[in-house]
């Protein structure tokens, strides 16, 4: 299955400082079992109705819990959560 973190973050955030540290973060999550691809899409917009930054997982549905319980999605709400302004989570079938 596909999963999708969009993240819009709050005004005045350094995203393109952020991006290799959130990149190099979510590459732990290749680690967890049932999740085979992490991709980083950062927008190309600077509208302020456009998010951000969508990462893209392929996982499956017992990767989707693996990855939800573990200390890296922890780190990433601890680290990052408070920069983020709205946030959508889309899961589709691949």
């Amino acid at each position: 299955m596909k999963h999708y973190i969009i993240v819009k973050f709050r005004e005045n955030t350094d995203v393109g400082g952020m991006l290799p540290e959130i990149a190099e973060l979510f590459e732990k999550a290749l680690a967890l079992d049932g999740v085979s691809r992490v991709t980083l899409h950062r927008s190309n917009s600077d509208r302020p109705n456009r998010h951000d930054l969508m990462i893209e997982m392929i996982l499956t549905p017992e990767g989707l819990a693996i990855y939800d319980a573990s200390p890296m999605h922890q780190e990433w709400k601890a680290q990052y959560g408070q920069y983020i302004e709205q946030k959508t989570i889309f899961d589709c079938e691949e």
